[in-house]
């Protein structure tokens, strides 16, 4: 089949007998849809133990987004569409955050310290992006590429969990979709989830879409990609059942926009929009990137 990703599992940590930094999951990249995963897992590299936390703590949202990998897997394999899973703890260093970003290297995650993490250096910093964040990145470039080799630039589709309390509040959303300038994907993907009757569907809620450097940023914004990020609420995929029903959802809402006559066309076109929170970028057609 054109476009077929091979399944690899593959690092520059991996040499050194540390952790993978990323999973790829098989896909046809002619499909032109790529997910991605950035807080799979609550996954260590054994030289840094548990980053002096309780077992307890790795077990909760500061580590990981809770149900995510599971959806993930289901939605790649139901649409046949390549997927890359990162392979290591937010708390390691976190792969939806710029380089730049203050939180990039957590110290302190909703009341939990990061002992591990305490004081960290420019040095050990550089260590984590050589052996951690630059290889998931780079599989998800590779991704892309291969994509647009086969004559279909991807819409990318970032899979994500939060919490449904927050500080005793309980969230009402079941599902939200983060996004930032570039509607192309966002807008009738929302207007899809809200003809669900059984939905409560939240814009850019819990948390907002604009957040320059991160995943979805580097890899949609910057390469004039159609782009989304999904949030589902974690108590909605903590098991496998709650997992399979909500991949078989999203395969059903985004394989019909993928075909969808009057979408198709503008999803897979290369065009900037820029992005909300760089006043310096700006919007307009543009050639392959």
């Amino acid at each position: 089949m054109r476009g077929m990703l091979e399944t690899v599992e593959q690092s520059q940590a991996g040499t050194s007998g540390e952790a993978a930094a990323f999973e790829l999951l098989p896909g046809d990249a002619a499909r032109g849809c790529i997910l991605v995963c950035d807080h799979a897992t609550n996954r260590l590299p054994p030289s840094y133990g548990a980053l002096g936390l309780e077992a307890a703590d790795l077990e909760r949202h500061i580590a990981y987004d809770i149900g995510v990998a599971g959806v993930t897997r289901e939605l790649s394999r139901l649409m046949a569409a390549p997927a890359v899973l990162a392979q290591f703890s937010r708390l390691l260093i976190d792969p939806n955050r710029g380089f730049d970003d203050p939180t990039l290297v957590m110290q302190v995650s909703d009341g939990s310290v990061i002992q591990g993490n305490a004081g960290v250096g420019a040095h050990e910093i550089e260590k984590r992006k050589s052996l951690y964040y630059r290889p998931y990145h780079a599989a998800i470039d590779a991704a892309i590429d291969q994509a647009i080799a086969a004559s279909r630039p991807p819409i990318i589709v970032s899979i994500h969990s939060f919490t449904d309390n927050w500080r005793g509040r309980q969230r009402p959303w079941h599902v939200g979709v983060l996004w930032d300038r570039d509607p192309r994907l966002p807008v009738p993907l929302l207007e899809a989830l809200g003809h669900e009757k059984d939905l409560v569907v939240g814009d850019n809620v819990p948390y907002s879409g604009e957040l320059k450097g991160d995943c979805l940023y580097q890899h949609g914004t910057r390469r004039g990609l159609a782009h989304a990020l999904i949030e589902l609420r974690q108590d909605l995929i903590g098991d496998a059942a709650g997992q399979l029903e909500w991949a078989e959802r999203l395969a059903r809402i985004l394989t019909g926009l993928l075909s969808h006559p009057n979408l198709a066309g503008e999803l897979h076109q290369i065009r900037h929009h820029g992005s909300n929170t760089d006043p310096f970028e700006t919007g307009g057609d543009a050639g392959s990137s």
